[in-house]
């Protein structure tokens, strides 16, 4: 069970990480292969581009569950909590909608690559695979807003929806020497 706990909790960093890595192997190794050995690797650029867009969706992910898509936090925190909530409540609202419309886009979209396949120039596969992270993204997303709403709920639905106390908004530690001294 520990082990989905892990995966539960690092699944988008893992697929990022793996992502980045990959990027950093393809560009490197083009770069050795052009002028080391004088010679040009087709492959490494689609690779990099396939993963790069990857990372992207992944990461979007993770930001939605550890809540750092860019919001204009300081002027929500400095309303009054229940505007505030409001004001998360809506953002996030049109977030759901805008995710289930891309995942219904998405859906479609793969439906027509499926029936239609074409194949990448370099690495000669279908399509449809690399392209199913808009669908896998935009579900995961979805997937990671709705947690955020059951666990601030079941923790008691305290302060804003997955939003932690900003460093800024706590005591700073005293230092015990300064102080006897």
């Amino acid at each position: 069970m520990s082990a989905l706990k892990w995966l539960e909790r690092h699944f988008e960093e893992l697929i990022c990480c793996t992502c980045l890595v990959i990027i950093a192997v393809s560009v490197f190794s083009q770069v050795v292969a052009r002028y080391v050995f004088e010679i040009a690797l087709h492959w490494t650029e689609e690779v990099a581009a396939i993963s790069m867009v990857w990372a992207v969706y992944m990461g979007a992910a993770l930001c939605v569950r550890e809540r750092f898509h860019i919001r204009i936090l300081i002027a929500v925190q400095s309303l009054p909590s229940r505007f505030g909530r409001y004001t998360i409540f809506i953002a996030d609202l049109f977030w759901t909608f805008f995710s289930l419309f891309m995942i219904r886009v998405s859906w479609d979209y793969l439906a027509v690559l499926w029936k239609f396949p074409s194949t990448s120039p370099s690495l000669g596969i279908n399509q449809f695979y690399p392209q199913t992270i808009l669908f896998i993204g935009y579900t995961l997303m979805l997937l990671r807003l709705v947690q955020t709403y059951y666990l601030w709920y079941k923790d008691g639905a305290n302060g804003l929806p997955g939003m932690l106390e900003e460093e800024w908004d706590e005591p700073a530690p005293v230092n015990d020497s300064e102080s006897q001294g």
